[in-house]
This record gives structure tokens, sequence and C-alpha cells, in this order.
């Protein structure tokens, strides 16, 4: 899209947004601030790298497709996440899970990982001026094939998930201390019952004991920042998920951790956009974890609709940007996977845009006054304002494709890389 273009339309809409008393330079100000946690797990479809053939198993997880070009190596990988964040305006960091180190070729079971096998990812990360945030990985091991790790009850795997924890914590307060930056790490676990069972307590009491050793071990904020995340159901955990959503709400509370809401872990026609205002209140911090569940949790790329926007307007309206960390989760094997990256990521920094250019004082002024009309009529407007022109214009000065330019890029680099690839 040609500058003279770019400019002209921005400037258009500047005037728009300042008639209704909305500072759009002020709104990408903001916007910069906000640095989306790229999932490394997209690039290879949550496969890892700990064997020559690692693949995705159990957890109640499952990626689907099987596009060509996929990553091959934590090489590739980052060669994919960096044509990824070229594409994009404002800032990124990089979300990994645990079983995406540099083994080197070696058997290193989970419960014996260390820094070292990392320091290859904090070392990238320095030199792109990014930071890092980190997962433990609970899936896709003959020791979580029985559907629990944490709330399990053969003591001797459960010892292991939780030295498994603990040494993830440890890895992810060094990732955070090495680049200056607090790491986010994101406990999720698997565990559930297919059918229902009958003593829920007695299994949510061993979650709730595993769970209270590994935070025994403390790091300073400034380094780590411990997140939980719930989830309603899994593929093999149908009828019940020990880790569900009051049961982490309960221990973040009251333990001082983040919880993390991903929109695809709750029933369909639950809006997590609702959750945040009365978390807010009760939590210091938010981890998100942003996806598009079709029908179940699907774990589809994100888009700009109307769940992703209500959870951005709810940050912005609640003035709680600085206290909530963005991530992206979803795994889509059937589509070129940069593309996928890159589609998800602009529509949630459309979505924090949309929001962060909304008159809030006037319409939070109407509805104090019981003037719902007004309100209802300027929230309409709003959808039709030329958002685009304001987030083209940001990808121009950001120096990155402007609109559809972008696919031009991917396609490109489809053709001289991924093609490439077996």
């Amino acid at each position: 899209m040609k500058k003279e273009k770019v400019l002209q339309a921005y400037q258009d809409a500047r005037e728009q947004y300042a008639a209704l008393g909305v500072d759009t330079d002020e709104a990408l100000r903001r916007l910069d601030s906000i640095s989306i946690s790229l999932h490394c797990w997209q690039t290879d479809d949550v496969g890892g790298f700990e064997t020559p053939d690692a693949t995705l198993s159990g957890g109640g997880i499952q990626a689907t497709g099987n596009y060509p070009g996929k990553a091959n190596s934590v090489s590739q990988l980052r060669q994919d996440m960096e044509k990824v964040m070229s594409l994009l305006p404002g800032s990124q960091r990089v979300s990994l899970h645990a079983m995406y180190g540099e083994f080197g070729g070696t058997k290193i079971d989970r419960d014996s990982i260390t820094t070292d096998h990392f320091q290859g990812w904090i070392d990238w990360a320095k030199n792109l001026g990014t930071g890092l945030d980190f997962n433990p990985t609970f899936f896709s091991h003959p020791l979580a094939e029985d559907g629990f790790t944490l709330s399990g009850r053969n003591e001797k795997n459960r010892r292991f998930w939780i030295e498994h924890a603990k040494r993830c914590r440890r890895i992810a307060a060094e990732m955070g201390r090495q680049l200056g930056t607090p790491c986010v790490n994101n406990l999720w676990i698997p565990d559930g019952s297919k059918d229902t069972p009958v003593d829920r307590y007695a299994l949510r009491a061993l979650l709730k004991e595993s769970l209270d050793e590994i935070f025994s071990e403390e790091f300073p904020a400034e380094y780590l920042r411990d997140a939980l995340e719930s989830k309603l159901f899994g593929i093999g955990s149908e009828s019940m998920v020990v880790g569900s959503a009051e049961f982490y709400m309960g221990y973040a509370i009251k333990n001082n951790k983040l919880i993390t809401l991903d929109n695809g872990h709750y029933h369909p026609t639950e809006q997590i956009g609702d959750k945040i205002s009365s978390l807010l209140l009760y939590v210091d911090e938010l981890m998100l974890h942003l996806t598009r569940g079709v029908r179940w949790d699907s774990d589809h790329v994100v888009i700009f609709n109307d769940e992703i926007q209500l959870i951005a307007q709810e940050i912005v309206r609640c003035k709680a940007l600085e206290r909530v960390h963005v991530g992206l989760d979803y795994f889509d094997a059937s589509i070129n996977r940069i593309g996928a990256y890159v589609v998800g990521t602009r529509a949630a920094q459309l979505a924090f845009l949309h929001a962060l250019l909304e008159p809030t004082e006037t319409l939070r002024k109407y509805e104090e006054e019981g003037r719902y009309f007004e309100r209802l009529a300027l929230m309409e407007v709003m959808k039709t304002k030329p958002l685009g022109a304001v987030y083209d214009y940001w990808c121009l000065t950001g120096n990155v494709p402007v609109a559809e330019d972008y696919i031009v890029e991917i396609q490109k680099y489809e053709k001289e890389v991924l093609s490439e690839r077996t």
C-alpha cells in the first residue's frame, strides 16, 4: 500500500476520532506498551524437540492438519519466529514449553532439565531484545498416560512431576533475571477423568499439596511470575478436570498467584471478558491465552471477533494494561503456520487498538447518568470508525508490511524456506 494513501487515511481517521475526544496518537503510544507473547508451539504442532521424532500425545489436546513446512529443529523454529516478528508492528515476547529445550540429542527426562538446556534460548532472546515466558510440559510423556500428573495417586509419578515443575520455575526465574524482564511461568496440567469420578476432593487435595510444595521456593517478582491455568474439559477428561476454574481461582487468590484466562477453556457461552473486572479486584495480575474455540476448545487462529474485542475492552476500561500479560495459545496445522501467527497477533493488536480508541469517559458518563440510548448509539457508531486506517499507520511507522502486504511476504517465505523442509 502506498505511503501517501496510508498517511492521508490516517489524517482523516485522526480527525474523526478527535471529534469524539479520542487522541489516536496517544492510543498508538499506549498500544506500543503491549507486548504479545508468541507461543512457540504453533511452529511445529506442539511436538517439541526432546527426541528426533517427538509428537504431541495425550493431555486432551490435539493439532489437526498436516500443512507442509513445520519446524523440525530449534534453529528452524527460531528462524520462523524471527520471520513472524519481522511482519508485526509493536513488541513481542516468546513463550516456550519445557519440551523445546536444546538437549543435544541426549535423552534428558523432565525431572532433570536445567537452565543449561535453555541458555541458547535466553541468548537468542537477549540478542533480539525481547523477553521469554515459560510453561512446564505435563503431556506427551509416558508418566502422564494414565491422565494424572500433580494430582495422581501414584506417588512415584507425582514426585516426578513435582520435580519437573520445580525445575521449570528455576529456569523461568533465570530467564527473567538474565533478560531483565519478568518471565511468566504458566502451569497447566491435563489431569482429569473420562467418566464420572467419586472422590474429586481427594484428587484436588493432592493437587493442592503438590502446588504448595512447588511454590515453597521463593523467587524475586522482578524475575518470575507464577500463573495457574484451568480448563473445562479435554479429550479423555470430559467428565472432570482436577484443575478447575474454581480450584485455581481459590488457590491464586489465597496464594497471590496469577490466573491465566484461556478463552477456549470455558463453556462455549462463557465470556472471559466478563471475568476480568471481577478477578482484578482480588489478584494483582492476570495472564491471557488468546485463542478461538469453534464448538469446543479447538485452538483456531485468533480473529478480530466480538469475544476478543470484549477482552481488550474490559482490560482498557479497567485501566489494567500494566496488570495483564497478553499471550497467544492456538495450534492450527491446516494452514501456513507463519500466517497463523501473523493473522492471530494482528487480530489481538486490533482488538486492543479498538479498545484504546473508544471514547470511554463519554460512554461512562452516559452510563452514570442513565442515558442508555446515547451509550448504545455511540457504541454502535464506533463500530464503523476507521480503525484500520489507524492500524495501517502503526504498521507503516513500524516499518512492517501494511494491510494485506504481509500475505506476499509469507508466500515468499513459504516458497524459499518452508517448501524446502521435509
